[in-house]
Formats: C-alpha cells, sequence, structure tokens
C-alpha cells in the first residue's frame, strides 16, 4: 500500500458473521487495506450498526441464526444504506449466488478463500465493480 494513503481515505468496513474466529479472520485479513469499523456477530445488531456506522462495504455472512444475511442485505437496501455488500460465506452454490445478486450484494466470497480473495472483493466492490471467488466445482474440471 502506497504511504500517501491516509486513514480516511481507506475503505469503512463493517463485518458482519456469527462465528468469532471468522470475524477475527476477517478483521486480520482487512487491517493493512481497510478501516474496521465494527463488527457484528448476530443479524440483528447488523442493520442498526451499518446505519449508524455508515461503513462503505459492508462483509456479510449468509448463514446466521434468527434473519439471514440475505434478508439482511435486503433490508438495508430498502432502510436507505448505500453500502455495498460483500457476502462471506461457505455457499459455494450458483443458485445462492445469483440469491446474493438479487439482495443487493456486489461481492461474493467462500470462506475457504478469505485469505486470498476478502480485500480484492472489498476493494472491488468499494470502486463499484462485481468480485466472486472461483467456486470450487470450477476447480474441479
Amino acid at each position: 500500500m502506497p504511504s500517501s494513503i491516509t486513514l480516511s481515505e481507506l475503505a469503512r468496513v463493517l463485518l458482519v458473521d456469527d462465528n468469532e474466529a471468522m470475524l477475527a479472520r476477517a478483521t486480520a485479513a482487512l487491517k493493512d487495506c481497510c478501516q474496521v469499523v465494527g463488527s457484528v456477530n448476530d443479524s440483528r445488531h447488523a442493520i442498526e450498526a451499518a446505519l449508524k456506522l455508515k461503513p462503505d462495504v459492508i462483509v456479510l455472512d449468509i448463514s446466521m441464526p434468527g434473519i439471514s444475511g440475505l434478508e439482511v442485505a435486503s433490508r438495508l437496501r430498502q432502510a436507505g444504506s448505500t453500502a455495498a455488500v460483500v457476502f462471506l460465506t461457505v455457499h459455494d452454490e450458483e443458485d445462492i449466488i445469483l440469491a446474493a445478486r438479487a439482495a443487493g450484494a456486489i461481492g461474493y466470497v467462500v470462506k475457504p478463500r478469505l485469505g486470498s480473495d476478502l480485500t480484492l472483493a472489498v476493494q472491488e466492490a468499494r470502486a463499484g465493480r462485481p468480485f466472486v471467488s472461483p467456486l470450487r466445482a470450477a476447480d474441479d474440471h
């Protein structure tokens, strides 16, 4: 990262995942390129945190107790959030990727590729460009 970039120019990111270890991994992966403005471990508080913190990008799990990440993304759009949504999930099925896009996501990272893909996905999302991790099924061919 060039030294001329200031903290205010870094993408402001909110992390949402019910797994504390995954939140820690995502925070560590993003620490050099982003400003993690918050992390939330349940979907109930995700919308409140997003509207209060006004991040540039929200990294959101799909499978969480209560409200799914897909529903959280939809509700954020309805509430007027302009944050780009990047899903970070174990799901690598094409129909779930399509559902994520329908919910307003611009990025999609499968958790096994967190280390290699999350930073790029967040940077692409902030620039308004879509990103989808290569899927395991595609890797098998």
